[in-house]
């Protein structure tokens, strides 16, 4: 697809060996790696959701022993020039390529039944023509769908403090929440690393949405907190169900083309959050 701008990754390496390309924290103070203008094509490379540690040869065990605290690494973010707090950013989606590689886990502890599939597990996919088969699910084909699960934009300090506090008391009534956690953040900036988002949950500025209809063609609309919005985007799935069971879809790498607008003011107007 024809652009104007290209984000691009090394898939060779894991995110804390490239950090000018990315993060794996929301904190309104990551600083953007490029600027583009409303309507401009954006092509944006992406890493797989756990960051690398799932290869063709990982195998049941492996997957126990995962590290969270690399979930999810993003690309950007993307200084979208006019957007300024108030303001509705559209995201447009145009495009998005597969890696050929492909995975379904689940990880004990994580997921909707995990009470009830307690041990660890992988399927590993083979993408091609817009297919995903496995080895490991033999006579099964997965009908491609590809979407982002990740794509959001930065929040306001403000913001920041609402969201920790809420999130601090809904752990505290025992509530499955990640909180600020500087191991393996990037940035490693502690001033960030302490008090940034975790990427798990979705929150006021989108973030891990995981819906499977958000295939090319789409356009998602966000509220804006910060100057020039500040969108990244990553957590590539190939195929998704109408929930994350598991806690995982068919994720990969992907390549995500983008176009951006902004309605001025619009957010604040109708008092969207």
């Amino acid at each position: 697809m024809k652009t104007d701008a290209f984000l691009r990754v090394d898939r060779t390496k894991r995110l804390c060996d490239q950090p000018h390309v990315g993060h794996n924290r929301w904190h309104p103070d990551i600083a953007p790696t490029i600027e583009v203008e409303p309507g401009q094509v954006i092509g944006i490379e992406t890493l797989d959701a756990f960051d690398g540690q799932i290869q063709p040869t990982t195998v049941n065990a492996d997957v126990g022993r995962l590290n969270l605290n690399l979930v999810h690494p993003l690309t950007g973010p993307v200084y979208i020039k006019g957007a300024e707090p108030g303001d509705i950013l559209e995201v447009t989606v145009r495009h998005i390529d597969p890696q050929r590689f492909g995975y379904t886990i689940q990880v004990p502890g994580f997921g909707f039944l995990r009470d009830l599939f307690p041990d660890p597990y992988i399927v590993r996919w083979n993408i091609a023509n817009q297919a995903a088969t496995s080895a490991d699910l033999p006579g099964i084909q997965i009908p491609g769908a590809a979407f982002m699960g990740v794509m959001g934009v930065a929040p306001s300090h403000e913001l920041l403090d609402r969201i920790q506090q809420r999130e601090h008391a809904l752990k505290a009534k025992g509530g499955m929440v990640l909180l600020p956690d500087a191991g393996d953040a990037v940035p490693t900036d502690p001033n960030i690393a302490n008090h940034a988002l975790r990427t798990i949950a979705p929150h006021e500025t989108a973030g891990n949405l995981d819906i499977k209809q958000l295939t090319a063609g789409t356009t998602v609309r966000i509220p804006v907190y910060v100057p020039g919005a500040l969108f990244s985007v990553g957590d590539g799935h190939f195929a998704q169900g109408d929930c994350e069971t598991c806690g995982t879809a068919v994720e990969m790498g992907a390549t995500f083309y983008a176009s951006f607008q902004v309605i001025q003011g619009e957010a604040e107007r109708l008092g969207i959050r």
